[in-house]
């Protein structure tokens, strides 16, 4: 998926912070970091010389916007898309909004079906005695499958 090469620049977006302090002020692990970068939503950051990383306010920037798509359930393929979207000043509104509008829909779509498992199962619990007798609907319900 390494799509994405380079950060939005911004103000001192020079190299600076370790891959722990550039965590930290995202609000992730330097798991994360690591992880990100080499899907390739975050360029290949400047290293010292002793070869640790070194992440400007432009990483991690991206960073924390990596980490608000994230908390929004985005797909890492989506985050991908957004990344290039938000780094593309020409780019047109409608594609952000489409992949957006897309992900409503699936998290739609996603809560419709957890809803009808909670009634089944609610029926099911229901059903069920929950005393001392070995018979039980739901193991039953289960077992059919």
């Amino acid at each position: 998926m390494n799509v994405v090469r380079a950060a939005v620049p911004g103000p001192n977006s020079g190299p600076g912070a370790t891959i722990g302090e550039a965590a930290r002020q995202a609000g992730l692990s330097a798991r994360m970091v690591r992880h990100y970068e080499a899907l390739g939503l975050l360029p290949a950051v400047a290293r010292s010389d002793g070869g640790y990383r070194l992440y400007g306010e432009a990483e991690v920037h991206t960073l924390r916007f990596v980490k608000r798509s994230r908390d929004l359930g985005f797909s890492m393929a989506e985050i991908a898309a957004l990344v290039g979207l938000w780094q593309d000043r020409g780019r047109a509104s409608a594609q952000v909004r489409q992949i957006a509008q897309r992900h409503i829909d699936d998290l739609a779509r996603r809560v419709a079906e957890m809803q009808a498992m909670q009634r089944s199962l609610e029926a099911l619990v229901a059903c069920c005695h929950g005393d001392a007798r070995p018979e039980c609907p739901i193991l039953d319900d289960l077992a059919r499958a």
